[in-house]
């Protein structure tokens, strides 16, 4: 299946998609799953897919307003440094464990909504990535078992600040300015990839394609990612882990490339879908 989070009449809603309809599941399943994420927590995929057999999607894809797919995870956990071309684009050194950062809630978009250029800096840089969403939760998870605690996956495009990124050695700041990363446009649920199964993730800024790679190429893979995090932090339902951009980002190009006003940036994964935001000037308060 196909499941999103969207507004509909200013209310946070989710449903399934099919085709270019989809089904609000909020109140079919009712108190019982009122998000996606407790949906996610509950298992309750199988009366998500009953409710989709047996009513016919009303809502048109197109018209809704979409929210990143998890409006409301506890964790967003980023994997920087995971392909050796980004490594050897950004000349610093190969870890022997994956580095890690986090972003916030309010950093993020969903599909079709735009990314917003902060005033501080014109220095927005896109990032092209694989998010894993976790189904079941747990700490200290090993790699043989990893594939089983997740509920699905999805596009990310982890907008970086570049400028503010490397003010220090800490990423936090370049990587958390409000509504700049995207994240959508829906959550594949992980029934529908094989676990292992070799995903090709590309980004293109107005057409132009300037990422491609395979998971195949990630130097800490799915699994070890997964294991790794959840050794030092118990992963939740709902939680997102962002796995990783390959080389070609936009500030080690040259000339440099940053995402201006009216640019489209699409996160493309052959087994997921297109993640498309349009780039707009933030204005400053």
């Amino acid at each position: 299946m196909k499941l999103i989070s969207f507004l509909l009449n200013n209310t946070a809603c989710y449903g399934a998609v099919q085709g270019n309809k989809v089904l609000n599941l909020t109140p079919l399943l009712g108190a019982q799953a009122p998000d996606l994420k407790t949906l996610i927590a509950k298992k309750m995929f199988a009366q998500a897919a009953q409710a989709l057999s047996t009513h016919t999607p009303d809502l048109n894809f197109d018209d809704l307003t979409l929210l990143p797919v998890i409006p409301n995870p506890e964790k967003i956990m980023c994997v920087g440094l995971n392909y050796h071309d980004h490594v050897k684009e950004t000349g610093r050194d190969l870890t022997e464990k994956p580095a890690i950062f986090s972003r916030v809630n309010s950093s993020q978009v969903g599909h079709g909504q735009d990314i917003m250029r902060p005033p501080e800096s014109h220095r927005l840089d896109y990032e092209g990535e694989i998010a894993i969403i976790i189904g079941e939760g747990g700490r200290r998870i090993s790699e043989a078992d990893a594939w089983k605690h997740i509920a699905g996956y999805s596009c990310y495009n982890d907008g970086s600040v570049r400028d503010w990124q490397n003010f220090t050695t800490q990423w936090t700041a370049g990587k958390n300015f409000w509504r700049t990363g995207g994240f959508g446009p829906w959550m594949v649920t992980a029934d529908e990839i094989q676990p292992g199964q070799t995903m090709t993730l590309s980004t293109r800024l107005n057409g132009v394609e300037l990422q491609r790679a395979t998971t195949d190429m990630m130097i800490h893979s799915i699994p070890r990612q997964i294991a790794y995090i959840s050794t030092f932090i118990p992963l939740e339902p709902g939680d997102v882990i962002v796995s990783g951009t390959p080389g070609g980002v936009g500030n080690k190009r040259t000339p440099q490339v940053f995402m201006k006003p009216g640019d489209v940036v699409e996160i493309e994964v052959d087994a997921v879908g297109i993640l498309r935001n349009t780039i707009k000037d933030d204005v400053a308060a």
